[in-house]
């Protein structure tokens, strides 16, 4: 039975909040059998469905984790945080916004059915395909290495070393993405790519296949909850205002279509992939009793069985269940 209210006149120690978030995890890891891992990519299909755990990074240097931490896993479209913030940092804010929008679409990820009825002039927001893969057109360099270069640099600086790219679920993304090479055409056909539509496309499939842990998407959302500046060396990684930007868009647009409920129950910035990862960011916040993390935190979670959105069905449970206890919601 998971533990229910929590009594915060007690002194916060660690291994209080770990003996909590063992118990939440053990509990939500049951509701993994509801879902089903992403079959449409053979490679994620070979996931372990019944898989959960979570990372927790403050900015106070206290760090909670749980469950299965240490298995890697491919971003998928968390990398569209990233790439949406790289080009924001090489042609400028303005710049991206003029091609691609903010506004959530109440659209599968992959539709382009909103772009041909409602004939944008741009897509909806740089998390949904249509609009990633037109940010990625957007990266400087002539091939895809060079495109994603800056993109390696980023992650190295914030944590510490440089990832690598899983080139059998690169292989497997290239060689299976019709719907993508769909948007890509149409994209093409709307002249909103701005470079080579197959180099675009290799870009995209690779930023999808970097590979990470539940520790890593903590350490980077520790950054984002401190805005962009790294906690530790008191270094800006990520300009202020790009950062706030890149969080605005994840609280409205981050969880695909489940992007409204999440930010009513959840209430925090959050960008889910359909290998089963959700980085979540918690800002500091002011609030009159003494709460966890109440300075800010970085949360990582994987659980690789989706619900019908794309989204972990228990990693967002999870997150909602903690949010709740801990007050972490933004609101």
């Amino acid at each position: 039975m998971v533990q229910g209210t929590v009594n915060w006149n007690t002194e916060i120690t660690q291994e209080w909040l770990q003996s909590y978030v063992d118990d939440w995890v053990k509990f939500y890891k049951k509701q993994t059998r509801d879902g089903e891992v992403a079959s449409y990519i053979p490679e994620l299909n070979k996931a372990n469905p019944n898989h959960l755990g979570i990372s927790i990074v403050g900015n106070n240097g206290v760090t909670i984790k749980s469950g299965d931490v240490d298995i890697p896993f491919t971003i998928q479209s968390i990398s569209k945080v990233f790439c949406f913030i790289i080009a924001c940092m090489e042609r400028g804010v303005s710049y991206v916004l003029d091609r691609v929008d903010v506004e959530p679409t109440g659209e599968a990820f992959n539709s382009i059915m909103h772009l041909e009825m409602r004939k944008l002039k741009k897509p909806f927001n740089p998390f949904v395909n249509a609009g990633a893969i037109t940010v990625s057109s957007m990266l400087n360099g002539k091939t895809s290495d060079e495109k994603l270069e800056p993109l390696f640099i980023l992650l190295e600086k914030m944590l510490g070393y440089r990832p690598a790219l899983n080139i059998n679920v690169y292989e497997s993304e290239r060689d299976t993405s019709i719907r993508n090479r769909a948007i890509g055409y149409y994209l093409l056909e709307l002249d909103y790519l701005e470079s080579d539509m197959n180099i675009t496309l290799e870009t995209y499939f690779k930023q999808c296949s970097i590979e990470i842990t539940v520790d890593d998407l903590a350490t980077i959302g520790r950054v984002f909850a401190n805005d962009g500046i790294d906690p530790n060396s008191g270094v800006e990684i990520i300009p202020r205002k790009i950062v706030r930007l890149a969080k605005a868009l994840m609280l409205t647009c981050g969880m695909y279509d489940a992007s409204g409920k999440f930010a009513a129950y959840v209430g925090i910035p959050a960008k889910s992939g359909v290998s089963g990862g959700i980085i979540a960011v918690a800002p500091p916040r002011v609030r009159d009793e003494e709460l966890p993390f109440i300075d800010g935190c970085g949360i990582g979670v994987y659980g690789p069985s989706l619900d019908d959105k794309g989204n972990s069905i228990a990693g967002i449970k999870l997150l909602r269940h903690i949010a709740t206890k801990w007050d972490l919601s933004v609101f």
